[in-house]
C-alpha cells in the first residue's frame, strides 16, 4: 500500500483536491473520470448493480498489491477507507479508526491538530461510490486477465497432444511462462491433468530442449503423491540428471528442485540417491564461480541426498568433502550451514573422516568458523573438528590447537551457548590438551588472536578476566587427566 501524503489543498468533504503539486483545485468526480485517479477515463460514479454485488472489502483483499490514490487512504491507519466519513474540518477518515481516536480522549483532527467544534462524523457517500467504483473496475479487469490467462493455459495444454518437435518446445516454453507468471494458470494446469500430460513428454528419447522446458514448467507446480511417483520413474530421473550435468544454469537449477522435491519424505534406496552422476552434477553446480545462484538449491539436494545412510561413502568418494571445505570461506549464512551440515553427516562414516583428515584446509576453516557466524554453525563445526581430531588426535589435535582452536574452545565454555554446546567444546579441548602441560597449552591459547587488544580498560579487564578462567579450565583439565591414569594404574 502506498504512504499516505496528504496535500495541502486537500478538502474532501467539498470534493475538491490538489492534485501533483501544480496548484489545479478539481473535483474529484472529474479526477477519477479523467484518468487522474486511475480510473481509466469515463468511469462512471453509482457503478450499476453488477458492481454493488461485489464485496469491497474482499475486492480490497485480492487488489492489495496494486498502488491506489492517496485520497482514497484513511490517513490514520493507511488502509484504504470502505466506510469515509468526513469531519467538520473537511478532512475525511475511515469511520472505525476516527470512532477509535474519538475513545481515547482525542478531540482533535488528527490530520490538522484542529480542536473540533462539532464531533460528529458524516459519512461520504460520494467518496465511498467513488472507492469501490475504482475498486470494481480494478477487479473487473484483474478477473479478466486471469479467465483469459486460465483459457490459454488450457488452449496450450489441448496444442501440446497435437505437436511434435520445435512446435511442441514452443508450446512447452509458452506455458512455463504463463505458469512462472500466473498463479491462477497454475491451478489450472494441475486441475486439468497438466501435470500427467507434462510427466509423459519425459523419458529416454525425450530430447533436452523438450525436457527443459518441461522440467521448467514442473518445478512451479504443485505436485500430488501420484505425478511424483510418475516422475520418479527410473527414465525420467536419468534424463533430469543428464540435464543437471549438460543444461544451461536455468536447466540445472530447475532439475535440482524439481529432483529435491521428489525425494522428500522418500524412503530411498539406490536410484535417485546413490547416483553419483547427479552428485557430480551437484558438485559443479555448487562450484561454478560464474552462477552463484544455483549453490543454495545444489546444497540443499546434496543434503537431502546425504541423510540417506547408504549412500554417505558413494557421496565422499566423488571428491564432495575437500570441494566443500575448499567453498566455506567464500559461503552465506545460509549455505554455509548447509554445507557444514553435509560434512557433519559425512563425518559419520569412515570414510567421511578420512577425507575431512586428509583435506589440509578443513581444521584451519572450520576453526575458523566456530564463535563467528551462528550457533548452528558453531555446533556443527565442533561436532566435525570433534570426529577428526577423535580420528588422530595426536596429529590433528596439535594442527587444531596451532590453528586457534584452544582460544575458540575456551570462548564457547565462557559464553551463553547452550549446555550440550559447552560440555561438547570441554571434550574437544581436553582432547587438544593431551599432549601438554599446563604452562605449554596455556601458551598455546593465544588469546591475543581471540580478543583484539585495545588501550581501553574495559577490555584489558575483560582479557584478565578470560586469561584467569583459562587457567582454571585447563588445570582443571589436565588434573582430571591425571586422576584417570593414577585410577588406570
Amino acid at each position: 500500500m502506498p504512504m499516505y501524503q496528504p496535500s495541502g489543498a486537500r478538502r474532501v468533504g467539498d470534493l475538491k483536491f490538489d492534485v501533483g503539486g501544480g496548484g489545479q483545485v478539481i473535483d474529484l468526480e472529474t479526477a477519477v473520470k479523467d484518468g487522474i485517479l486511475g480510473g481509466g477515463g469515463g468511469l462512471v460514479c453509482g457503478g450499476g448493480v453488477a458492481a454493488e454485488k461485489l464485496d469491497l472489502k474482499k475486492m480490497i483483499e485480492e487488489l492489495e498489491s496494486i498502488e491506489i490514490p492517496s485520497v482514497f487512504i484513511c490517513p490514520i491507519s493507511l488502509e484504504p477507507m470502505q466506510d469515509p466519513v468526513t469531519l467538520c474540518t473537511g478532512q475525511t477518515y475511515e469511520r472505525s479508526n476516527i470512532l477509535k481516536w474519538f475513545s481515547l480522549g482525542h478531540y482533535t483532527c488528527p490530520t490538522t491538530m484542529q480542536e473540533l467544534w462539532d464531533d460528529s462524523v458524516t459519512p461520504n457517500k460520494t467518496l465511498h461510490q467513488l472507492i469501490h467504483s475504482w475498486f470494481s473496475q480494478k477487479y473487473s479487469a484483474m478477473k479478466k486477465r486471469s479467465e483469459d490467462v486460465q483459457g490459454r493455459a488450457l488452449e496450450i495444454l489441448e496444442t501440446l497432444k497435437k505437436v511434435k518437435g520445435q512446435a511442441r518446445v514452443q508450446a512447452l516454453k509458452e506455458l512455463r511462462q504463463v505458469v512462472t507468471a500466473h498463479s491462477s494458470a497454475k491451478s489450472t494446469v494441475v486441475d486439468n491433468g497438466g501435470t500427467a500430460l507434462i510427466s509423459s513428454l519425459l523419458g529416454p528419447f525425450t530430447s533436452h530442449a523438450v525436457g527443459s522446458e518441461a522440467v521448467g514448467t514442473l518445478v512451479h507446480l504443485d505436485l500430488s503423491i501420484e505425478s511424483k511417483n510418475s516422475l520418479m520413474q527410473p527414465a525420467k530421473i536419468s534424463l533430469m540428471v543428464d540435464m543437471l550435468n549438460e543444461g544451461s544454469i536455468e536447466t540445472k537449477i530447475n532439475c535440482t528442485k524439481l529432483i529435491d522435491v521428489l525425494m522428500e519424505g522418500q524412503d530411498l534406496e539406490s536410484e535417485i540417491a546413490s547416483s553419483l552422476s547427479l552428485v557430480v552434477g551437484l558438485l559443479r553446480l555448487i562450484r561454478d564461480k560464474r552462477h552463484s545462484k544455483g549453490v543454495l538449491p545444489g546444497l540443499s539436494l546434496l543434503k537431502t541426498i546425504c541423510s540417506h545412510e547408504s549412500v554417505r561413502s558413494s557421496v565422499v568418494s566423488v571428491g564432495t568433502v575437500p570441494q566443500l571445505v575448499e567453498l566455506l570461506p567464500s559461503l552465506n549464512h545460509e549455505c554455509l550451514e548447509l554445507a557444514l551440515h553435509i560434512l557433519e553427516v559425512l563425518s559419520t562414516v569412515e570414510e567421511g573422516r578420512e577425507a575431512l583428515r586428509c583435506c589440509a584446509k578443513t581444521i584451519p576453516s572450520v576453526v575458523g568458523l566456530l564463535m563467528k557466524v551462528s550457533e548452528t554453525c558453531t555446533q556443527l563445526a565442533l561436532s566435525i573438528l570433534w570426529a577428526v581430531c577423535k580420528l588422530a588426535p595426536e596429529e590433528c589435535a596439535s594442527v587444531a590447537v596451532e590453528a586457534g582452536l584452544a582460544a575458540k574452545l575456551l570462548l564457547v565454555i565462557q559464553s551463553g551457548c547452550n549446555p550440550t554446546l559447552k560440555q561438547r567444546a570441554a571434550e574437544l579441548l581436553k582432547l587438544c590438551s593431551l599432549n601438554y602441560t599446563t604452562t605449554t597449552f596455556i601458551s598455546k591459547c593465544k588469546l591475543t588472536r581471540t580478543i583484539q587488544p585495545t588501550l581501553t580498560g574495559r577490555v584489558v579487564h575483560s582479557f584478565t578476566l578470560v586469561k584467569k578462567a583459562v587457567k582454571e579450565t585447563v588445570s582443571l583439565l589436565i588434573m582430571n587427566k591425571k586422576e584417570k591414569k593414577l585410577t588406570g594404574l
